[in-house]
């Protein structure tokens, strides 16, 4: 039967590369035409690569957290077709075996035997691991190496050394779990990383009574929910942002530090940051200061789905000029959100809690939250984020203000 490799094919435009996020498929298995074969991971989405032919995988190069060109070999399949039709899929005479997870190795013999070497030869290794063999009291003339032409390894070493008796019983109480970070965990890191790296945050939280946005919330929900969808808090803070974003243009902006120049947006682009089983992403919702609250509700919840199933596009997930992020019910008092660069700004909603509460000198119940915000400082001066988060506090707390122009 005639055996195909699918080259990774262009994923977006600029990307050289893309990382190997999740296999949907393993060695043996009968794939169809247009079946899902692997998610693979740019710098801003995940995309999903489809089988381009009918038949069964007989080679994966590659396993996650790998990194493959645009162009390089990805899958192998055996076809019953003698024309795969499709441009990215080229035939080959002779094929690399399957990458296969390899069989557990068989248990040493007693005696390690002198491996070959020609008389008079120097073990090739490191000073380094000549230093440790000195240190473990390993003769390098008996450890077989296996780096290129035989050079001797640290892990060569250490698995040279006799295995040492146990004093103690294992328990789960001892049990150390490796975990590599890949696909967008590892994005995750390295981002937060750099933004903290990059960064000066200057973080400013406010309290917020939302009372009367509450009520208003839960009377429009019981009057239009059933028919137009459910209101969360989100859509109402999206709305106070988008009424007071021309009196802050330096908030509403993006940074390019590297040519130290900043860029001042009159369309309102809000990142959403959404937990999914992979990890946090930013889908974005455009020109939301054309939306009303229901189709400001809307976009966000089919961004949220698109970004919690992976097929969010990539235009999908970059852009924003602000954002939001939001733990709902478990939001906490206070957090300190990390800024999504290139933006200078994020808010973070943290959750409302009922308490008591001295207004017009009586001690009432009242609905509290707070916005806990972060400010690229390099940007935006500490007064100016003040009186931005006090201009939502003031739209929010009066609710009916959020409609007069």
């Amino acid at each position: 039967m005639p055996r195909y490799v699918f080259k990774l094919p262009d994923v977006g435009e600029g990307i050289a590369e893309s990382e190997i996020a999740t296999w949907r498929v393993t060695l043996g298995e009968r794939v169809t035409e247009d079946q899902p074969l692997v998610d693979m991971l740019t710098d801003k989405a995940a995309v999903e690569i489809p089988s381009p032919v009918s038949g069964v995988i007989v080679a994966l190069h590659g396993e996650a957290g790998d990194k493959v060109a645009v162009g390089g070999a990805l899958v192998e399949i055996e076809t019953e077709a003698d024309d795969a039709g499709a441009a990215v899929v080229d035939a080959i005479v002779a094929a690399p075996a399957p990458l296969a997870v390899p069989a557990p190795a068989a248990a040493a013999p007693a005696s390690t035997p002198t491996p070959v070497r020609a008389d008079g030869a120097k073990p090739q290794t490191s000073p380094a691991v000549r230093k440790r063999a000195r240190e473990l009291a390993v003769d390098l003339n008996q450890v077989a190496g296996s780096g290129p032409r035989g050079r001797i390894t640290l892990d060569d070493v250490t698995g040279h050394l006799p295995a040492a008796p146990s004093s103690a019983t294992p328990s789960d109480d001892d049990a150390v779990t490796a975990i590599k970070l890949i696909g967008l965990r590892r994005k995750i890191a390295e981002t937060m990383q750099r933004t903290m790296q990059r960064i000066p945050h200057f973080a400013y939280v406010e309290e917020i009574d939302v009372t009367e946005l509450e009520s208003l919330r839960l009377h429009l929900n019981q009057l239009h929910g059933a028919a137009r969808g459910k209101l969360t808090l989100l859509p109402f803070l999206i709305r106070a942002i988008a009424k007071v974003r021309g009196r802050f243009p330096q908030i509403n902006a993006t940074f390019d530090d590297e040519a130290n120049i900043v860029h001042r947006h009159a369309a309102l682009h809000v990142g959403i940051a959404t937990q999914t089983p992979q990890g946090l992403v930013v889908p974005v919702a455009r020109h939301v200061q054309k939306l009303d609250l229901w189709s400001t509700a809307t976009e966000i919840r089919r961004l949220a789905d698109a970004a919690r199933s992976g097929k969010a596009r990539r235009e999908e997930l970059s852009g924003s000029t602000i954002t939001i992020t939001s733990l709902g019910a478990i939001g906490g008092i206070v957090s300190t959100p990390v800024i999504n660069a290139p933006e200078v700004a994020i808010i973070g909603v943290n959750k409302m809690v009922e308490r008591p509460v001295i207004r017009h000198g009586a001690i009432v119940p009242r609905l509290m939250m707070n916005l806990s915000s972060s400010f690229d400082h390099r940007i935006v001066d500490g007064f100016d984020a003040a009186e931005f988060i006090q201009a939502i506090k003031s739209l929010l707390e009066h609710p009916a203000t959020l409609y007069l122009d």
